[in-house]
């Protein structure tokens, strides 16, 4: 891991506690019980398995994971109980939320909106780890994606979109979001499986 001058006191705990690069793992503790959340649950139950074995790939080169998730309105709930709520009701979501369980030393950020940078403390987390690099998985590729790698974009973030690891409802909309980001906002949209996990974790161009 490549270590940024002006090092700061951990905010975890056990969490890397500098690296240019991080994963942002976006609405992924989810249950899936809303409109056309039938629709999204189908085109991302495939991707669980490929996000759970990037995630697994990064941490092993010091990468830290910050679970950037929807509060679902839900404003006096916590992520712990969200969690339990996905892994032990009988929701439609278990079975994707139970290949993607929180680790003790990942981070996470509760977003009230679709961007995970908008009224949340993701930006001043992120300047505190010295993130130059963002790697964005999750659902959903139009909405909460697109709309934190628009922020994100804005502020200079490098971005990696592996195309294996997010989905849409629909697979036209998956593509044309893919291709808004790929182009306007410069994100490698390369499959994970693509992906140079040593370069991530050691450099920025």
């Amino acid at each position: 891991m490549t270590t940024l001058p002006g090092k700061q006191h951990d905010l975890h705990g056990s969490a890397p506690d500098t690296h240019h690069t991080a994963l942002l793992l976006i609405d992924v503790v989810n249950d899936f019980e809303f409109p056309r959340g039938e629709e999204l649950f189908a085109q991302a139950l495939p991707i669980a398995p490929r996000i759970a074995e990037l995630k697994r790939r990064l941490k092993s080169e010091g990468i830290p994971c910050i679970y950037v998730n929807d509060n679902f309105g839900l404003w006096q709930s916590k992520f712990a109980d969200q969690i339990q709520h996905c892994l032990e009701d009988e929701v439609r979501g278990r079975p994707f939320v139970e290949q993607l369980v929180p680790a003790d030393d990942d981070y996470f950020v509760l977003k009230p909106k679709h961007s995970g940078f908008f009224q949340t403390p993701l930006d001043i987390l992120l300047k505190h780890l010295g993130v130059q690099r963002l790697i964005l998985t999750g659902v959903s590729t139009n909405s909460c994606v697109l709309f934190t790698a628009n922020d994100a974009y804005m502020r200079d973030l490098e971005l990696v979109v592996p195309a294996d690891c997010v989905a849409a409802c629909q697979e036209s909309e998956h593509c044309c979001a893919m291709d808004q980001m790929r182009s306007m906002l410069k994100a490698d949209t390369r499959p994970s499986t693509q992906l140079d996990i040593r370069h991530l974790a050691q450099c920025v161009s």
